[in-house]
């Protein structure tokens, strides 16, 4: 626009003084930046992409495989054009780095009308995350440089990094407060509205036992029996606040909480009981976008932009996976902390007083703590009061937060456990470890 505007007023100056080779000039050098905007504009627009990306969903250290192609379906020849894989700048450049990338995501090529080029690279992931490969930025212009254009050719694919899971060696059913299930040594109490079977009836037994079906069927008298009301399973809260997460320790610290709930809710699932997810966490799939991709740009800035992931999401709901038994709960539970990111919203007690309400009484709460302040050992303590069982583990990576945590659990009577690294998590259930 600049270089147009000044051959007009290059053109007005020189019909002003009546100055004819000037007049001329003027008169090419227009006719050049006409013809060269509607070339750059055409090459643009004849321009596509295809994406293949092997798998959309893998394991910390996992390497997938991107191919990207940029077709020519326009009928001109495109003398150049310059095309980027666009990826998270910041899962790159933070230390260490979410993902490493191995080959070229960017290539500047020629085309001829039909012509192809493929570019091949690879994504190592180094932690979990919900990581977006592309789109893929186009960019062409004129063989002088007055021109650019910039379009995005492709959408995005989203791949879904777990969080590592470490298998609880130590895990022991018999401590004397176990994390998931408390084993009793007789059935004082059973929950009548759980059948889990049928026997001969004794003396004894109240009429709304008997079960009239098998014995109109036997010709004998039987008795239902009750599935025990213990207390069975975990649900466990994950403070994910951002504030609880000093930048020294960090992605250490919040790494370690999100492998140490992952690995949790293994060890209950494994066992057959039920397991469910609280966090004040942000979900990363609330920041993506769905619309602007196959648009046309003039800056290169507002092109990339346009194309990330959104940085903030106005979401103040918590996350939460009910829990329950199922085969797909732990996939559930997984999926949910591979995109759980820092929020700056509710904290830990605002969490429980909002969903205190849906945490059953039939399973222990798990509280995965980076850090405890006199609000979360209160918050902690009115789940006790309401009685549940509530044990805290702390991810607490210096001795002297441990020690300020330990003083406010042990004056609210909060059974806890400390975990400093992930080599922590082999012994987790033991008795030894009860605080």
């Amino acid at each position: 626009m600049k270089w147009l505007l000044g051959t007009l007023l290059l053109l007005v100056v020189a019909v002003a003084l009546g100055m004819e080779l000037l007049i001329y000039t003027a008169y090419v050098l227009l006719a050049m930046l006409v013809v060269s905007r509607a070339l750059a504009r055409r090459w643009i627009e004849g321009l596509a992409a295809e994406r293949e990306c092997s798998r959309l969903s893998a394991q910390v250290g996992d390497k997938v495989a991107v191919a990207v192609t940029v077709i020519n379906k326009g009928r001109l020849p495109v003398p150049w054009v310059l095309a980027e894989d666009v990826l998270p700048w910041q899962a790159i450049v933070e230390r260490p780095p979410r993902i490493k990338v191995t080959g070229p995501r960017r290539l500047i090529a020629m085309l001829r009308p039909g012509g192809r080029k493929t570019m091949f690279y690879q994504l190592h992931f180094q932690m979990r995350g919900y990581i977006q490969a592309g789109p893929l930025l186009l960019e062409s212009g004129d063989l002088f440089g007055l021109h650019r254009r910039y379009r995005v050719a492709t959408e995005p694919h989203y791949v879904l990094v777990y969080p590592r899971v470490v298998p609880l060696a130590g895990y022991d059913l018999a401590s004397r407060r176990p994390i998931g299930e408390i084993r009793l040594a007789s059935r004082l109490y059973e929950d009548p509205t759980r059948i889990s079977g049928v026997r001969d009836y004794q003396p004894g037994d109240a009429l709304n036992r008997v079960h009239w079906r098998a014995t109109a069927r036997t010709g004998r008298l039987h008795s239902k029996t009750y599935e025990p009301s213990t207390i069975a399973g975990a649900t466990v809260l994950l403070d994910f606040h951002a504030a609880a997460y000093p930048n020294r320790n960090e992605p250490y610290r919040s790494e370690l909480a999100v492998t140490t709930v992952a690995s949790l809710a293994n060890a209950v699932y494994q066992m057959g009981q039920q397991v469910g997810l609280v966090t004040n966490g942000r979900d990363a799939a609330d920041r993506i976008r769905i619309e602007g991709w196959q648009s046309e740009y003039r800056d290169r800035r507002l092109a990339r932009e346009s194309v990330a992931m959104r940085d903030q999401s106005g979401r103040l709901r918590p996350l939460v996976v009910d829990t329950r038994r199922g085969a797909d709960q732990l996939l559930r539970i997984l999926e949910t902390l591979a995109r759980v990111e820092l929020t700056d919203g509710l904290d830990f007690s605002q969490l429980v007083a909002e969903t205190i309400g849906r945490l059953p009484r039939d399973a222990t709460v798990v509280a995965v703590l980076p850090d405890v302040s006199p609000q979360t050992a209160f918050a902690l303590s009115t789940l006790k009061r309401r009685g549940l069982a509530v044990t805290a583990v702390v991810i607490a990576v210096e001795d002297d937060e441990w020690w300020d945590a330990s003083r406010l659990l042990l004056r609210e009577r909060i059974d806890f456990r400390r975990i400093a690294r992930e080599e922590d998590l082999a012994v987790l259930g033991r008795a030894d470890l009860v605080g």
